[in-house]
């Protein structure tokens, strides 16, 4: 079965095709990524899970179970090794 990619046109008037139900504009996301910090070595998905969870610094990952970040729609178990690097870069770990 061929999956059916249609055009869409986000707010800011990119044009971009897709084949799931995915709103995320491919342009804007792109635009959005940070080029620092640990957000910037995580995936689109891995990091958009970690923003809508409030989760923007490693203080505040650090005050969770790394079971609690794996619940997250987005985050699969490729990203925990960058993240548990990241915390351990700052002297931090994830909540026992």
């Amino acid at each position: 079965m061929t999956s059916t990619k249609t055009l869409r046109i986000c707010d800011q008037g990119h044009r971009y095709y897709k084949s799931s139900d995915c709103p995320v504009c491919p342009t804007c996301e792109q635009k959005r990524k940070p080029t620092s910090g640990f957000l910037a070595g995580l995936s689109a998905p891995a990091r958009r899970a970690l923003e809508h969870a409030g989760i923007t610094t490693l203080l505040e990952l650090a005050n969770y179970r790394e079971k609690e970040i794996l619940q997250l729609h987005g985050i699969g178990p490729s990203s925990l090794p960058k993240l548990r690097a990241a915390l351990a870069e700052a002297g931090l770990s994830f909540k026992l």
